[in-house]
């Protein structure tokens, strides 16, 4: 299990505890954290899970696939270094910790 904070644009902090194996989109849909739409359910099939990882975390995520890249062309104002589609992050006891930062907007 993995303690991971979602913040609002508002900066409303949300810290929940999220399962190993699920998503952390999941975590944040299951848990009603605002900000985080996910549309398709979790098929990387829209940007509406989109987020923008804190910085100490970048590095210590698994890389972005071709999908993923290309998913987040479609997001509001994605950042090449930060910005990551929740759907594609597995949880998993190495991401207790993580920060997450929801943009102004989903579409």
């Amino acid at each position: 299990m993995a303690k991971i904070t979602y913040i609002e644009h508002s900066g409303t902090e949300h810290v929940v505890d999220v399962a190993n194996g699920m998503t952390v989109m999941e975590g944040a849909r299951d848990n009603n954290i605002p900000g985080i739409e996910a549309d398709c359910g979790g098929a990387c099939a829209c940007s509406t899970c989109h987020v923008y990882v804190d910085q100490a975390w970048v590095e210590k995520l698994p890389g972005k696939d071709d999908m993923e890249t290309d998913m987040l062309d479609f997001a509001y104002e994605p950042n090449d270094t930060t910005s990551r589609l929740t759907c594609q992050l597995k949880v998993t006891d190495a991401l207790d910790g993580l920060v997450v930062r929801m943009p102004e907007k989903q579409i």
